[in-house]
């Protein structure tokens, strides 16, 4: 049976995220750790605040749920892509993708989907554990607007995670996405308030993607302090310049690799 140009490669899409779905679910340091931890820092930083509000009305631990939903989010997709493309270079998986009849951008989106669906898996996870063990409550039309923003947000860390993964190697992965993300995570907020933090990483908090990327879900709770259209510009601007730097390791490997 032949299908239609566009059928096919829908049809190559979804049989190709199906398997990077089982690979990645079978695999606990990826699975495990991506839709536990978010909940597990959220037990030790927002469960003891989860009832106190703040003085302009906002819940601190629907807040703090916003704020982990962000750091979830940002994990899957720099660990997810970082290591994992790293770890698949190492193994040398793209050159099995090459020599098959699987398009490379058939390949991406599908690594694409998949991080996104476990983006969204984790971030339903954390709402319902806040709900459930916390007794934390939004509309449920926030919660969606929160979780749709997060995921619409995401790109400038899925184009991040393939720079990693293209410029280091399996062993330097790990260690460069920690670098890199942790020390972001803390400086935006995602732990501890902006307002709480030492003077200098406050001065410098509003110039990093983790910071325009959180304030996407606080803006939905009423608590964020820029515009929707200032954040959305400044991830747009990384998005850029990560996406940049993705391409330019791609295509140096592919040079290495197959010229």
């Amino acid at each position: 049976m032949r299908y239609p140009a566009a059928a096919l490669m829908l049809r190559m899409l979804l049989m190709q995220t199906r398997s990077e779905l089982l690979m990645r679910w079978r695999v606990p340091a990826f699975s495990v750790t991506n839709l536990a931890l978010p909940i597990v820092f959220f037990t030790f930083f927002g469960l003891p605040v989860a009832h106190v509000r703040r003085g302009d009305g906002v819940s601190i631990g629907a807040y703090l749920l916003a704020s982990f939903g962000a750091y979830a989010v940002g994990n899957v997709m720099i660990y997810g892509f970082g290591i994992g493309v790293a770890n698949e270079r190492a193994m040398k998986i793209d050159r099995l993708m090459r020599a098959s009849p699987l398009p490379p951008l058939v390949f991406m989106l599908a690594k694409v989907v998949t991080a996104l669906v476990f983006a969204l898996l984790a971030l339903l996870l954390l709402v319902g554990y806040g709900a459930v063990v916390g007794g934390i409550y939004q509309p449920p039309a926030i919660w969606a607007m929160v979780i749709a923003r997060l995921l619409a947000g995401s790109l400038p860390f899925i184009a991040l995670g393939f720079a990693i993964g293209y410029l280091s190697g399996p062993h330097a992965a790990p260690a460069v996405a920690n670098l890199i993300y942790l020390p972001l995570a803390f400086a935006s907020g995602f732990f501890v308030p902006v307002g709480q933090l030492p003077g200098f990483v406050q001065a410098i908090a509003p110039f990093l993607p983790t910071y325009h990327y959180a304030q996407l879900a606080w803006s939905a709770l009423g608590a964020g302090s820029e515009t929707l259209g200032t954040s959305l510009l400044w991830l747009a601007g990384y998005t850029a310049l990560f996406l940049t730097l993705a391409v330019r390791a791609y295509r140096r490997e592919e040079r290495a690799k197959f010229a």
